[in-house]
């Protein structure tokens, strides 16, 4: 299972990586076996789900530890739109991008919309039992959600038909490759 994931998000990393993304980032406390713990997300500017990260705080450390596998991961973005949670100011001043940093009411709802498909799974799941098997979940989750994610009422029928035999494709490269 594990290497099955990693194949798949190799995958379409290599096919998304570009450095005039938008990045919208967003942080929801999940509770994992009663304990309260951060789920770190990184959104491009389509709705797919580039990064995860569960940590235990919200401060400076932990945003940096996650600043830095998404940017080692898909290269700098030309825009990074956050809420006002200070701890993404202090990491970005750190990594030295904070002026592509863009705060404002409702420009961040990309990122909160992508934490709902995570919720309605971590309910139907009865919550998660470790950070490590919650930190695996999730980055599974976002390889095989994302190429399924096609948002039907913006697009005609052959449209959506293209989109849709694309994502089959990919689940069979990434079943062969298993």
């Amino acid at each position: 299972m594990k290497r099955f994931a990693s194949e798949i998000r190799k995958r379409r990393i290599q096919r998304l990586r570009s450095s005039h993304w938008r990045w919208h980032l967003d942080e929801v406390f999940v509770k994992i076996n009663g304990e309260i713990h951060y789920l770190w997300r990184a959104v491009d500017h389509e709705g797919e789900v580039l990064e995860s990260f569960v940590t235990k705080r919200r401060d400076k450390k932990a945003a940096l530890k996650f600043l830095r596998k998404a940017l080692r991961k898909h290269g700098r973005p030309e825009v990074i739109v956050t809420d006002r949670l200070r701890s993404y100011g202090a990491a970005l001043r750190d990594i030295g991008t904070a002026a592509r940093q863009v705060c404002g009411r409702w420009l961040n709802n990309r990122a909160e919309n992508s934490h709902q498909p995570v919720r309605r799974r971590e309910r139907r799941q009865q919550g998660f039992k470790s950070p490590g098997s919650a930190q695996r979940f999730l980055s599974v989750h976002a390889a095989i959600y994302n190429p399924f994610n096609c948002q039907r009422h913006l697009l005609s029928q052959p449209s959506y038909k293209v989109l849709r035999s694309n994502a089959f494709a990919v689940w069979a490269g990434a079943c062969k490759a298993a």
